[in-house]
């Protein structure tokens, strides 16, 4: 699960650098918001909780760990378009971020309870 993780972290990455060069090239900065939130939720982010799942796959094998996936993946595409389309229509942006947003930092907290309940010094999937 944590290859999946990281191929979908690229894919951020890329619309990131894409939204960053329109702006360059047409000198429109009102994107600039959506742009680093891309970057920081989609890129980094998503990156970050590939690679530990790919350290320690069986975080991502338990109900936390499913749970945490399918509400980043969802919340977080929802929460990034409204980074941009407030920009069009903020009213209904407002939509996107009050559904998004709490499904994201959900799936964060998530993440969190379960480093904290299924990692320990005796769990290093790692081969030595």
């Amino acid at each position: 699960m944590g290859q999946t993780w990281l191929k979908l972290a690229v894919l951020y990455l890329v619309f990131g650098i894409s939204v960053g060069l329109f702006m360059s090239y047409t000198i429109q900065l009102n994107w600039a918001a959506g742009h680093a939130h891309v970057n920081v939720v989609g890129w980094l982010t998503t990156l970050g909780i590939g690679a530990v799942l790919c350290i320690y796959p069986h975080l991502a094998k338990n109900v936390l760990g499913k749970a945490t996936f399918w509400l980043y993946h969802i919340g977080v595409p929802l929460f990034l378009f409204s980074t941009f389309y407030v920009q069009i229509d903020a009213k209904t942006a407002h939509i996107f971020t009050f559904i998004g947003g709490p499904m994201f930092l959900l799936a964060i907290i998530l993440f969190g309870v379960n480093l904290f309940l299924n990692l320990n010094e005796n769990t290093s999937d790692l081969k030595h």
